[in-house]
């Protein structure tokens, strides 16, 4: 009933779009009167942040068509390497560039699309050879596909890996963003223990919750409140018949998407009301950023249910990572096998979905390895988003992580 009430609202909402954008674009035509005095230009700017807030998404491009390295311009084309049911591994191939260290970033299946990275992949193309985890919408994947958990990622991760290492230089890089941290750390220890010929020589991971026992915040709260049975009870639905993956139990990409603007309502209501001033002031160019954002923000795609829960389970209920409980199929996940994978932590100062300490638990968790092949780095004044978008990124976190690439590549 949950996935069937969002569908008919959804439903609803587009049509309520589509008119409200076309009322808005009929007010601002210059040839109507009406668009040079009265109340006309403020209804039109009102209509046209209507119709921007409810129209339909779908999952967003890339776009990015080249990266500038030194003064020269270069052509990047988007390539499929590798694909599995629930992702693909996708590298952007660098025209006419040869050579540079190889990494993979690994995006959060979280409920939005890896394009949610797509300034972090833009500040990387320069320096590296990049590849990116591009996860599927989990009610497109047919139930004949099987299932997918928290175990699947951390194999998926591995064959990404190996099948990165197998061209070019065996050992790559790997970056991990918010939530993969905890099944990517897994997979390296898994990768240090087998002596795995493609385990990364690096691991980045930036906000991450390895232990979430630190700095609790209200995302980790919300985790540990209710029990197991809650979650499954009001939070996981069915895919209704109109998709690919018609009777797959997931967790819908709008709760999380609804989870998440609520906890900044207040926030989100401001930058529309701004985007609204905007219009009205005909700064289109500010409106456009404003709109831009949540274009990416509010593309959302489900979860499998079992990943979802497992991963409630695993991170936020039992912390087993942290505790050395955590298992890979059976097998025990040992941080003390990470012994030549350089890992670096990065952390924002005000972040409110992965609180201080919290991806910083790596470093002391991973006993076996030396001190000169760990790092951890607070950003100042940088939210969660902005540790991998924006400015503060691009400026002040990615050379920190070039240059700790760099001295181990």
């Amino acid at each position: 009933m949950l996935y069937n009430a969002y569908e008919m609202q959804k439903s609803m909402l587009a049509g309520a779009s589509a008119l409200a954008n076309f009322s808005a674009g009929l007010l601002n035509n210059p040839a109507n009167p009406f668009a040079y005095f009265g109340g006309g230009p403020i209804l039109a700017s009102a209509l046209e942040v209507f119709a921007h807030a409810a129209a339909p998404r779908g999952k967003p491009d890339f776009g990015l068509d080249f990266t500038t390295i030194g003064d020269k311009r270069i052509e990047v084309q988007e390539e499929i390497v590798l694909r599995k049911p629930f992702g693909q591994l996708k590298r952007f191939v660098r025209e006419g560039v040869e050579g540079g260290p190889k990494l993979l970033i690994v995006a959060p299946m979280s409920g939005h699309y890896a394009t949610l990275l797509r300034g972090t992949v833009a500040r990387m193309l320069p320096v590296a050879d990049v590849y990116i985890t591009d996860w599927r919408d989990a009610k497109l994947v047919p139930l004949s596909d099987g299932r997918f958990d928290l175990d699947d990622y951390m194999d998926y991760v591995i064959e990404f890996l190996a099948a990165i290492g197998a061209e070019g230089d065996a050992r790559p890089h790997v970056l991990a963003v918010c939530q993969p941290s905890v099944p990517v750390y897994a997979a390296v220890a898994l990768m240090n223990a087998d002596k795995h010929p493609n385990r990364p020589k690096t691991l980045t991971m930036m906000g991450g919750p390895i232990d979430t026992r630190e700095a609790p915040t209200a995302v980790n709260t919300l985790a540990t409140e209710r029990p197991h049975s809650w979650f499954e009870q009001n939070v996981i639905a069915t895919v209704p018949a109109t998709y690919g993956g018609a009777g797959r139990r997931v967790y819908p990409g709008f709760l999380q998407l609804a989870g998440f603007m609520t906890m900044n309502l207040g926030s989100h209501l401001i930058s529309h009301w701004e985007m609204f001033k905007h219009l009205v002031k005909g700064d289109g160019e500010s409106a456009d950023s404003t709109m831009r954002f949540y274009d990416e923000y509010r593309a959302v795609c489900d979860m499998t249910a079992e990943f979802y829960l497992q991963t409630i389970d695993v991170v936020f209920q039992d912390h087993s990572l942290p505790k050395g409980t955590m298992q890979h199929r059976g097998r025990p996940v040992d941080p003390a096998a990470i012994t030549d994978t350089a890992i670096l932590a990065v952390e924002g100062e005000k972040d409110d979905i992965s609180g201080l300490g919290q991806t910083k638990a790596a470093l002391t968790i991973s006993t076996s390895l030396p001190a000169r092949m760990k790092k951890y780095h607070m950003a100042p004044d940088v939210g969660h988003y902005g540790i991998f978008n924006g400015s503060k990124w691009r400026n002040r976190i990615a050379p920190v992580l070039e240059a700790w690439i760099e001295k181990h590549d």
